[in-house]
């Protein structure tokens, strides 16, 4: 126990001083500096920061317990991320990065009006302050709770040491969302990042080893156990779900339709994700973030998925019940690596949940500042201004949601997975204000706000009514192509109304280097060679049936 806590307190302090080596003597007086590092972001703390705002403790634990109970569909959400990371590089990051801009609201004020880009920005922090980050901490703390015992060790309540883990987080998260700024929220995800590679995909080869021993290999444990996974459990392997499957399983025909709507409003409109983006040094750097990301979220699948399956294999070798998803994890992780290594591995998940909580909160205090502060409050506002409301703003809506995050625990388990979905409620139309507006140059100023009422309506009714009969991803793959077509009715008709009016043109503010990286074409077909690589191994044309 005393390894395990040296180890964990370790890399901890390693990444704070990295941190703070990497981000001593920034200006952090102006607002570029302090909410977007200064625009001086290089490619890899670009991919590095993107994988470890989305990825979380949570993450690990839920998406392994969906594949240890349905097999491996659910590794869609990581490897189809890929496509969405191209659109990314491709089509959003040159658009973004040439209006110049700090928010996603900001981006909708420009090619809409005030009004839309408050309503966009209101709707966004009430959802990432009620929803999104009380999760986070109260997930990432049940995670922690769950694999190393802390109530135990403390001798406490399982509520009581989510209080402690929950205020922990907070804390350690709040200094480097709100006084470190962008840039250190960055490198930490960074190095975080590299501590998470590594222990994640220590996971699947040492539950091999383990699955291997226990079934008797006679050579090398790691190739025994995975030969054993393969001829035994190939119905597990198989990432191709029925077209009526209910979640947690991905049905086949969302794959292409629904889950790529989802991942690009994840990746391309999701404010916490690019952030990173909009802060990178110039167009080639953002592109190079975006796909070095692309590779890792396919890789994603070793760590997020596969563990699961073999828990599955081998808590049935072992007689071991589990009657719980979010308990397959955890139980395999205790279970398989070596004492040494727990602290550090405990250090990576601290990580991941500190990752996920300073990138949203960071998030939250930017918009907040920039879009509702600087434009509706104090619009003559100076830098040093600026910068000191986003750390007063960042403390008080830190302390807030992390006396909300605890409450969560008195919530029905289905709950949090309701509130989760409840992010799609402001995503899509998210999504179809920024490509639409992209898409169609005649659009009236109120277009996106029609959007946005006929979404929440539509897609609240249905989860209220019709989501315990069939997949979310299929609403999704009605809704947005719905709300695109509308946008393109309303597209027409203005222009018809309107002769005389000029199309919408994007101006160029000259912010950042658009000159584009040279390899980003062939990146993108290499990244699109793999999806399609570990879609079909696991599939029945490789090692699924």
């Amino acid at each position: 126990m005393l390894w395990t806590l040296i180890t964990f307190i370790g890399f901890t302090i390693l990444v704070a001083v990295i941190s703070y080596v990497k981000t001593k003597g920034d200006d952090q007086t102006t607002a570029d500096g302090y909410f977007l590092a200064g625009r001086g972001l290089p490619g890899f703390v670009i991919a590095g920061s993107l994988l470890l705002t989305n990825l979380s403790a949570e993450q690990l634990v839920g998406t392994n317990g969906q594949t240890w109970a349905v097999g491996m569909s659910p590794m869609a959400f990581e490897v189809l991320a890929a496509t969405a990371l191209i659109v990314l590089a491709l089509w959003a990051a040159p658009r973004y990065l040439k209006s110049g801009i700090t928010t996603i609201p900001q981006l909708i004020g420009l090619r809409f009006d005030r009004s839309t880009k408050l309503w966009f920005c209101i709707a966004y922090i009430i959802l990432y302050l009620v929803v999104q980050i009380p999760v986070i901490l109260y997930s990432g703390s049940l995670v922690f709770e769950n694999i190393f015992g802390v109530s135990q060790l403390l001798h406490i309540t399982k509520f009581q040491s989510i209080v402690v883990l929950c205020i922990l987080i907070s804390v350690v998260g709040s200094i480097y969302a709100i006084f470190g700024g962008l840039k250190a929220v960055a490198v930490s995800d960074t190095v975080n990042g590299i501590g998470l590679l590594i222990g994640g995909l220590m996971i699947p080869f040492f539950a091999l080893h383990v699955l291997g021993n226990a079934t008797g290999s006679e050579g090398l444990a790691i190739v025994d156990g995975f030969k054993y996974l393969v001829q035994n459990y190939p119905e597990k392997l198989n990432s191709i779900a029925p077209a009526d499957s209910l979640p947690p399983a991905v049905p086949w025909p969302t794959v292409f339709t629904g889950l790529v709507f989802l991942g690009l409003q994840s990746w391309c409109t999701h404010q916490s994700f690019i952030q990173r983006v909009l802060a990178a040094e110039n167009l080639k750097e953002a592109q190079k973030g975006a796909l070095y990301c692309a590779f890792l979220k396919i890789l994603g699948f070793m760590f997020l998925a596969l563990p699961g399956v073999i828990a599955y294999a081998l808590f049935e070798v072992q007689g071991n019940q589990v009657t719980m998803m979010d308990d397959a994890y955890p139980q395999l992780v205790t279970q398989v690596i070596p004492a040494p290594l727990m602290g550090f591995f405990a250090a990576v998940m601290f990580g991941a949940i500190l990752s996920s909580f300073n990138s949203v909160l960071n998030s939250v205090n930017t918009m907040f500042t920039m879009d509702i502060y600087k434009e509706f409050i104090n619009t003559n506002a100076s830098e040093e201004k600026l910068v000191k409301v986003g750390k007063n703003v960042g403390i008080v809506f830190a302390v807030a949601t992390t006396i909300v995050g605890p409450m969560v625990y008195f919530f029905p388990a289905g709950l949090k997975t309701f509130l989760d979905s409840f992010v799609m409620l402001i995503g899509l139309p998210v999504l179809s204000a920024v490509f639409g507006g992209f898409f169609f140059k005649y659009l009236p100023k109120y277009a996106a706000k029609v959007i946005m009422v006929f979404h929440i309506a539509v897609y609240g009714i249905f989860m209220i009514t019709m989501s315990s009969d069939l997949h979310y991803l299929y609403a999704v793959a009605v809704l947005w192509p719905i709300e695109l077509i509308m946008m393109a009715i309303m597209n027409s008709r203005n222009k018809a109304k309107n002769p005389q009016l000029k199309a919408w043109e994007q101006e160029d503010v000259k912010a950042v280097d658009l000159t584009p990286w040279k390899y980003r074409k062939i990146v993108s077909v290499i990244v699109l060679i793999c999806v399609i690589a570990v879609y079909i191994a696991f599939s029945p044309l490789g090692i699924g049936a």
